[in-house]
């Protein structure tokens, strides 16, 4: 079975679209080939790494990368996971455009991010437990 490709996006490519990459590829690595990037990459957030090794899932090797490095490739879905990546985001041909907005943890106060950043990371993991199952029936 040829895996399905999925490009994640958010705009600084930090820490929403990086934990999604690593939840996707957790859960169902065994049918999709997962790629993140940013419409403004900025580099990848160390409260990401912290809270994705919480649950056994190593991104610290990932890194920031933009939309723009995709260019020309083909996915099946191409998922937003911020407003401003889905205003931002060009288009990909064939791709099917999903979209969750979830809230940057980034943007709370420094003694709170921990704690938002794995909120934000079990919201994610549960969204993209009901995009696996949605797309199963697809098929």
């Amino acid at each position: 079975m040829n895996k399905q490709r999925v490009l994640i996006l958010c705009t600084g490519n930090s820490a929403r679209s990086q934990m999604a990459e690593g939840l996707l590829r957790s859960i169902a690595g065994d049918r999709f080939e997962v790629f993140s990037a940013g419409t403004r990459p900025v580099g990848l957030n160390s409260n990401a790494i912290i809270v994705m090794r919480e649950i056994g899932i190593d991104i610290s090797q990932h890194r920031s990368k933009s939309v723009d490095d995709f260019a020309g490739q083909q996915f099946d879905y191409v998922i937003t996971v911020c407003d401003n990546a889905r205003e931002a985001c060009p288009f990909f041909p064939g791709g099917k455009a999903v979209h969750h907005s979830f809230d940057d943890p980034a943007r709370v106060p420094s003694d709170q991010q921990l704690e938002a950043f794995a909120r934000v990371r079990d919201e994610i993991s549960a969204w993209l437990q009901e995009f696996v199952e949605n797309s199963k029936r697809t098929l």
